[in-house]
């Protein structure tokens, strides 16, 4: 039997918004109230403008009313996304793969990363992750951080060896001392200084790819499943 050629079908506009809202209000019940909120202060900032600048007229203040509703529907839209960003990640906390699923997502074009990790414990799912960008080389550990120790010192000797002069950064995740929660992990990242051209960010992507060995033998971890874990995404 022939396969069908024609294109998936992707859900529209509003069908992404309305799983959006589900998904964030299983993290926020009080976020209906939140929106209803902001659209009733939209309205009334509206109105309140209507009445205060000549003419005053039933025309006028109407349309003001419209315009306070516009921005309300746009200042709940972004409240919502907000929201749903931080619910996703309170929800992969925790889990193992959320450092990878969230270096892979939402680190840019100026920073290669692979939801894979480098590194793996086969026995406690205690990984490393990589990732290269304009900042250097950072390094980043996902679980108990005392038994981490080898897995982070390997993984930063192996691109201190190919990529001399390059700076390398180390990050636990956590809420220890000297860690960084998941949810601010993709921000740390990107917030490293600029230390590196794109031509040698692509020579030092090069080297230690050449150099990194194969984990297809290992157990990856799999925590995260990206149709449950994930906030949905507004097109």
């Amino acid at each position: 039997m022939a396969r069908s050629t024609a294109p998936e079908k992707r859900p529209g506009f509003f069908s992404q918004l309305k799983t959006l809202f589900r998904f964030t209000k299983e993290a926020y019940p009080w976020l209906p109230w939140l929106l209803a909120g902001i659209l009733v202060v939209g309205v009334a900032i509206g109105v309140l403008v209507g009445f205060l600048l000549p003419p005053v007229a039933v025309w006028s203040v109407i349309l003001w009313a419209i315009t306070g509703l516009v921005f309300g529907v746009l200042g709940a839209m972004f409240t919502m996304t907000r929201l749903s960003t931080t619910a996703m990640y309170k929800k992969i906390e925790g889990m193992p793969g959320a450092a990878g699923y969230v270096m892979s997502s939402s680190l840019g074009r100026n920073w290669q990363a692979g939801e894979t990790p480098v590194g793996v414990n086969p026995r406690t799912q205690e990984a490393v992750y990589r990732a290269i960008g304009r900042g250097g080389v950072v390094v980043v550990g996902e679980g108990a951080r005392g038994r981490l120790t080898r897995l982070v010192a390997d993984e930063r000797a192996k691109a201190q060896r190919v990529a001399t002069g390059v700076p390398v950064t180390v990050i636990f995740i956590g809420h220890g001392e000297d860690e960084v929660p998941i949810a601010k992990l993709a921000a740390t990242i990107k917030g490293l200084p600029k230390a590196i051209d794109r031509t040698t960010m692509a020579a030092v992507i090069k080297r230690l790819d050449s150099v990194s060995q194969s984990l297809s033998s290992l157990p990856i971890p799999k925590g995260i499943d990206p149709t449950k874990a994930r906030a949905p995404r507004q097109r």
